[in-house]
């Protein structure tokens, strides 16, 4: 669970305080109360989410186990096909007991996942939510299709929505969501959902701000996305390059066997080996196939992590709408007060318009500036209090968006690490297949 990390929410403190807008002494003595006050609660509720999140995930086994493709009528009545997957759920305690007890099972289509995720997002933005498989094909070699409707893309889908959910429901924050759990469990699952409102929050957490003070850790981490989606997206064109020379290498090996069969035709002694020896020209032509469709599997791996670079950079778009808010409040609260400065004094610092019609048109009566000063005080309070509240909520998601990267980096550390190593031992795999093929026909080539 995130818990609060004091050195963390130190630094954040302290660098809080070396703003140019922390000078307002009181408002930030009340933000830090308030922040202090909400961690310390925080802190006791997070230890108990642990263990429900801990719980939740010993009670339900979930998988994705088939999907199958419908044809039905959309929003304006036309026929069209779509892809539906199988959802599966059931009491962790039946499987590990060897029970058989019926799965909750319901069937879901990819837009309720990019619902349910859109949820997520709007719901947690201080969380690096998840990312779900590609909706179409990307990066894909000239003879793999790019159909949505290829069984193979399909397959490859059906696996990484099962992944998404594996990924959700172990999450010590978003597993203990109810949202969630109608999800995987309710087939009608919009209706927990008000769409609207998560696609206007979706948007406002899309759009760009610039902050005079932005943090320096989340630009730094919004670089180091932008940086890993570039490297990412790199290896996965190298990769594409490197299957369609590897596919056109191992299929004219094939003409090795055609020719050695043909060749073995016209020889009495050397024909059996000639014989053998293209039928293992013939088996590694074939075997590409089947090495370049287990490459897929580490392809999709690093596709998630080209699209986790995306959600890491939503959580860092949140901080700098957090802080666009707080600056916006601070300037507002700043204008009231000069203005009150202004009434109080008679001076003025600034042109505006106020002060020309008064010139023109003589001084408002003592009533009315009485009015405006009154207007203004109850304006600097309402200014003061939402300057507070931006502050405790930027400092609120500062320290649990930090306690979160944290987390996703343990985590990317250990699935790209596992990924990189499998991929190099399938290529390893795959030259000792190659050196056993021509091993067999050189032993081939000895009996002849």
């Amino acid at each position: 669970m995130w818990g609060v990390s004091r050195p963390c929410c130190r630094v954040f403190r302290k660098r809080c305080h070396l703003t140019q807008f922390a000078k307002l002494t009181l408002i930030t003595a009340r933000a830090e109360c308030a922040v202090v006050i909400f961690w310390c609660m925080l802190h006791v509720l997070g230890q108990q989410g642990a263990d429900e999140a801990s719980c939740l995930m010993k009670r339900m086994d979930v998988s994705v186990p088939e999907a199958e493709k419908r044809t039905g009528k959309n929003a304006v009545n036309m026929q069209e096909t779509y892809t539906v997957y199988l959802i599966e759920s059931r009491p962790s305690a039946a499987v590990s007991g060897g029970r058989s007890c019926p799965p909750d099972s319901l069937w879901r289509r990819y837009s309720e996942f990019e619902l349910l995720r859109n949820y997520l997002l709007v719901t947690y933005p201080f969380i690096v939510v998840p990312p779900l498989p590609e909706k179409r094909a990307e990066f894909v070699w000239h003879k793999l299709s790019a159909d949505n409707m290829d069984p193979d893309f399909v397959e490859r889908r059906r696996v990484g929505l099962e992944n998404f959910l594996l990924r959700v429901a172990s999450h010590p924050v978003i597993a203990n969501d109810k949202v969630l759990l109608h999800f995987l469990t309710e087939p009608d699952f919009a209706h927990c959902v008000c769409v609207q409102q998560v696609d206007s929050r979706l948007r406002a957490l899309n759009a760009t701000f610039r902050v005079k003070n932005p943090d320096k850790h989340f630009t730094e981490m919004k670089h180091y996305s932008d940086e890993l989606q570039s490297i990412i997206s790199q290896l996965l064109r190298l990769r594409v390059r490197v299957a369609d020379r590897l596919y056109g290498v191992y299929k004219v090996h094939g003409n090795y066997g055609r020719v050695f069969s043909e060749w073995s035709a016209i020889e009495k002694e050397m024909g059996d080996g000639l014989q053998s020896a293209g039928h293992h020209m013939d088996a590694y032509s074939s075997s590409v196939d089947d090495i370049l469709e287990e490459e897929e599997h580490y392809a999709d791996q690093l596709k998630e992590y080209l699209f986790f670079a995306e959600a890491l950079r939503a959580v860092c778009r949140k901080h700098e709408l957090a802080q666009y808010e707080l600056e916006a409040a601070l300037m507002d609260l700043t204008s009231k007060k000069q203005q009150r400065e202004e009434l109080t004094t008679g001076m003025l610092r600034t042109f505006s318009f106020k002060g020309m019609t008064s010139k023109l048109f003589g001084q408002e009566t003592l009533e009315q500036r009485d009015a405006r000063l009154k207007m203004l005080e109850e304006q600097i309070v309402e200014g003061e209090e939402t300057v507070q509240q931006k502050t405790a909520d930027r400092e609120e998601h500062m320290c649990c968006a930090w306690e979160d990267m944290q987390r996703f980096r343990g985590q990317k550390a250990r699935d790209l690490r596992e990924a990189l190593i499998n991929y190099t031992h399938m290529q390893m795999n795959m030259c000792r297949k190659g050196i056993l093929v021509w091993t067999n026909a050189k032993e081939c080539f000895s009996k002849m």
